[in-house]
């Protein structure tokens, strides 16, 4: 799996597509345990300048500007969990994959979790049961 270097990962971020050869990162990345996370600090990237440019250039007192610019981080964050399903499908879409690959990915994976903690939860169970039986 390769991982894109700096740029091509600046022009993933902010929408574009990547070269065939980062097919499986592109599905790492949003199938992972932290790809909620990571779509909500990409969304911050870009709406990092847009903040910047209003506290630099706007003119006013500094918290009119600060509560604007927070105020456009707080709405540019719920737009983008809004659409984070379809966001990262997209993302895949471009990549290469068949709609609902990242749905069906990070549910498995889901699955496969549970599964292991189920299985960890019976073993200390059976585990205390044999220290009070004796065995």
């Amino acid at each position: 799996m390769h991982r894109p270097d700096p740029l091509r990962w600046l022009w993933y971020s902010l929408g574009g597509g990547l070269p065939p050869e980062y097919r499986e990162w592109v599905l790492h990345d949003v199938t992972c345990r932290t790809w909620s996370l990571r779509q909500a600090l990409r969304s911050l990237l870009v709406v990092a300048p847009l903040v910047v440019a209003v506290l630099i250039f706007v003119p006013g007192p500094f918290w009119i500007r600060g509560i604007s610019a927070l105020g456009g981080i707080i709405m540019g964050l719920i737009y983008s969990l809004g659409y984070l399903i379809e966001t990262t499908e997209h993302r895949l879409v471009k990549a290469g994959y068949p709609v609902g690959t990242g749905e069906r990915v990070r549910e498995q994976r889901q699955t496969h979790v549970r599964s292991e903690a189920v299985a960890r939860r019976r073993q200390k169970m059976f585990a205390r049961m044999d220290r009070r039986t004796g065995r």
